[in-house]
């Protein structure tokens, strides 16, 4: 994965992280759940969770050092033990609100509920975003290590990330507003590796043809 993509995938993760809390309806009731921005909103967490994996993967190539390479493995067990309640949460639970108020049946939100709270599923979701939270912030220690890209750069994105299962739990201008922490700190993730890209081309001295200076 060169620095291109990886910047693209950092910039893209941080907006869709943005949009997911930004296009996701502020209730968890039936009218919100069966709604197309339910699922656009979910949908969006789920591609970001994905592009973060793949950044984070990126910049162990651009760093090249055994955290940064830790970091990406942390960080993809952690997106793929959330994927699977995400999709449970944006598909399965937006087909059982479309049903309850189709057939007038508010006791059928009662399996959204069960399905939330299930041990199983929840303990999964939890454990992935604390390992998403952990990846992340051995990314910011291992960009802080380096110094290239900026220091400081990788901190917010790694703040945001491990910061995910406290903001369930905050005020919905608040879950908007971790959102725009993300991607803040995915977009300055982007530039700072774009420059880096730069700064190694234009360091590479210019090679030039036997004979040349004779």
């Amino acid at each position: 994965m060169n620095t291109r993509l990886t910047s693209a995938a950092f910039a893209a993760s941080g907006v869709l992280f943005l949009i997911y809390p930004a296009v996701r309806p502020s209730g968890d009731d039936a009218a919100a759940m069966a709604s197309g921005a339910w699922v656009a909103g979910h949908l969006a967490a789920m591609i970001g969770f994905i592009l973060a994996g793949l950044a984070v993967l990126g910049l162990h190539q651009v760093l090249g050092d055994r955290l940064s390479l830790r970091a990406a493995v942390v960080t993809w067990i952690g997106a793929g033990l959330t994927l699977p309640y995400y999709g449970a949460e944006d598909f399965g639970l937006n087909v059982i609100a479309r049903r309850s108020l189709r057939d007038n049946a508010p006791a059928l939100m009662e399996l959204a509920q069960e399905f939330r709270y299930g041990p199983v599923a929840v303990t999964m979701f939890a454990a992935g975003l604390a390992l998403l939270g952990v990846g992340t912030v051995m990314a910011a220690v291992a960009v802080w290590r380096s110094g290239v890209p900026a220091r400081w750069s990788a901190v917010v994105f790694g703040v945001g990330f491990a910061l995910f299962i406290p903001q369930f739990f905050m005020p919905y201008p608040l879950r908007v507003a971790h959102g725009a922490l993300i991607a803040v700190g995915g977009l300055w993730l982007a530039a700072e590796v774009w420059r880096a890209r730069g700064r190694s081309q234009s360091a590479t001295p210019i090679r030039r043809p036997a004979g040349a200076d004779r």
